[in-house]
């Protein structure tokens, strides 16, 4: 959540208002908040859809925006960003396997929804590349402000009350020191 805040949301408020900011931040909040409602009522709230949905509502504008950074990078760049964006997906994927198994899903059905996912996400990369090459800035900020919006409303519904039931004891710690984690990380690229 930390990272949305610093990462996405904030530094956008330097090429769009408020207003589009806010907008921004809750049509992303909203969007997963309506997917998650859909999937809740056609699969249950313990299936790992769910997750599904955040990592894909939350990182493929991510993504998209990632592409475009990578305007002048070269192909090895570009491909080792995507292999990055591959792999970092592996460990959301098993967790999110594990419920979609508890609800009686096929480990080939899983194995190909959550692999379509992450290459959807390396396609979502190169797009951005390829396709915001002239974008204004303003449109990339909205893609990171409603990435962000996605990002805070799925630890909200998604990751936090799990963690809670779980590890009651450790949830409020363990969101203590990502706060701190993400504090100094901006501040280490403040200097």
């Amino acid at each position: 959540m930390f990272s949305a805040v610093f990462e996405l949301i904030v530094p956008a408020r330097e090429s769009i208002t408020l207003t589009a900011t806010a907008l921004a931040l809750m049509i992303g909040a909203a969007t997963f908040a309506l997917i998650d409602y859909l999937i809740d009522e056609r699969w249950g709230d313990e299936g790992g859809v769910g997750l599904l949905a955040a990592v894909t509502l939350d990182r493929v504008p991510e993504n998209l925006a990632l592409g475009v950074l990578l305007i002048d990078a070269g192909a090895w760049e570009v491909g080792g960003l995507a292999a990055a964006i591959f792999l970092s997906n592996l460990p959301e994927g098993a967790s999110g396997a594990k419920g979609m198994r508890a609800i009686g899903w096929r480990r080939s059905r899983i194995l190909a929804l959550w692999s379509g996912t992450a290459l959807v996400l390396v396609v979502a990369t190169v797009a951005g590349n390829l396709l915001f090459r002239h974008a204004p800035e303003e449109y990339l900020a909205l893609m990171h402000v409603f990435a962000g919006g996605a990002i805070i409303a799925s630890l909200a519904t998604e990751i936090f009350p799990k963690a809670y039931r779980r590890d009651h004891q450790m949830a409020g710690i363990a969101t203590a020191l990502g706060l701190l984690a993400a504090l100094l990380l901006d501040h280490t690229m403040a200097d």
